[in-house]
């Protein structure tokens, strides 16, 4: 680069490979707080459009979001740039012009209406791409298709929950068995291409401009939040949030098996979730050690787009063994063909406050041990959030996903009591 550009648009060294790289279709820059990879996209994105004419969208889930992130964060980066002479920013409507016929337009995910045409985009850049739902960024990946320049998709986002549609797609996915690439090797590496993807991975270290304090106040947070420490000051995937079951524990089927021999009362119970297109059906079988206070998971059924005589034939054995199952009670006739089908089936209860109270009971089990033939139910509690209101307070019946299998462990509980830490008699009645 030129010796006499402005200071402040010196690059930082490690994100210099990216910003000049467009060899690849998708790239995916992960980092911890203050690791400037938002502002080297911007710097990537207005300088790949001053060089080329392209029209490029930037995207994130709520766009009312917008103004306040990406466009300002362009504004900057222009201004650092020293080209503000080729670029025209306009608020109504949101866009950034520049002198050659490049453009770069905004949407929202949060009105997928507006995601109805690509037309003319080949580039996307996807900010905060862990908060955009998973169908919304396989639309992007399914329609942005320039005929005659080179498609590019760029996703930057702070490490989230290993539950995130992200750490799936483009690292791993126990439950569906896919593997892409360990994490650690990413935080080992620093920068990785697989096939057709640019990972890059960062932290507050890689920033130079970045004041000292800052970093000071990322390293206290190994003292009093040691999660976030992980998140923020590390870049590292994990738990971000308050864990919904700290107690959850995974264990290999075989010793599952062992410890339920030693069950001296056990109690079992079967609950069922329904789901169609977006949501899941989950069917699981628990077993309760009722002296131990312990919750055991043994067997899950876990399907989406299918119909009732397909979920029917998947679930046979219950009709064979005449298991109870507690069913989602909003699923009247649901449950209603099941029973005429021979299954054993009855609807739980709900009541204004339920899924808290649910929550609640669950939590009262002084462990949650999940065989590892269950992936699913792994994949959705080993690592469930608390929502958190806009003052950092927990939301006690908000998640940071839709986990149906929880929803089936309410329903299959839903006539039983855990004794509390008062001694409070449990009540059965299943």
């Amino acid at each position: 680069m030129d010796d006499t550009r402005n200071v402040e648009f010196a690059l930082n060294d490690h994100f210099f490979d990216f910003v000049h790289d467009w060899d690849h279709k998708i790239y995916l820059t992960v980092g911890g707080y203050g690791s400037s990879k938002s502002y080297h996209v911007a710097v990537k994105l207005i300088k790949k459009l001053l060089e080329e004419k392209r029209k490029a969208l930037v995207v994130r889930e709520v766009f009312d979001t917008i103004r306040d992130s990406c466009y300002d964060l362009l504004i900057e980066v222009a201004e650092a740039m020293e080209v503000t002479d080729y670029i025209t920013f306009t608020t109504s409507p949101m866009q950034v012009r520049f002198s050659n016929g490049s453009r770069i337009i905004f949407k929202g995910m949060d009105k997928p209406t507006k995601l109805k045409s690509l037309n003319g985009v080949s580039i996307v850049w996807i900010e905060e791409c862990s908060e955009v739902k998973y169908a919304g960024f396989k639309e992007i990946l399914g329609r942005l298709r320039h005929p005659t320049q080179s498609n590019h998709i760029i996703l930057s986002t702070n490490p989230v929950s290993k539950s995130n549609w992200v750490y799936k797609h483009f690292f791993r996915d126990d439950a569906a068995k896919v593997k892409v690439l360990d994490d650690e090797e990413l935080y080992q590496k620093r920068i990785v291409v697989i096939g057709n993807t640019y990972y890059h991975h960062s932290a507050v270290d890689d920033n130079y401009f970045v004041p000292a304090d800052y970093i000071a106040q990322l390293d206290e947070l190994q003292l009093h939040d040691p999660d976030l420490y992980r998140v923020a000051r590390k870049g590292r995937f994990g738990v971000n949030g308050k864990l919904v079951f700290p107690q959850f524990e995974v264990m290999p089927y075989s010793k599952g098996l062992e410890e339920l021999r030693q069950i001296r009362h056990p109690l079992r119970a079967s609950g069922m979730d329904f789901g169609f297109v977006e949501s899941y059906n989950a069917l699981l079988r628990l077993v309760i050690d009722q002296d131990e206070k312990v919750l055991y998971i043994i067997w899950e059924y876990y399907s989406r787009d299918k119909v009732d005589s397909e979920i029917e034939e998947d679930i046979k054995e219950f009709r064979e063994t005449q298991e109870l199952i507690k069913a989602d009670c909003a699923e009247p006739k649901t449950i209603t063909y099941f029973r005429k089908q021979g299954f054993r089936m009855q609807r739980c209860r709900k009541f204004k406050g339920s899924r808290s109270a649910y929550t609640k009971k669950v939590k009262r089990f002084k462990r949650i041990v999940c065989l590892d033939s269950c992936p699913n139910t792994i994949s959705e509690l080993k690592e469930l959030t608390f929502k958190e209101d806009k003052d950092g307070n927990i939301i006690e019946d908000e998640f940071n996903i839709d986990p149906h299998t929880l929803s089936a462990i309410w329903y299959a509980l839903d006539d039983y009591e855990v004794e509390d830490l008062k001694g409070d008699a449990m009540r059965v009645r299943l």
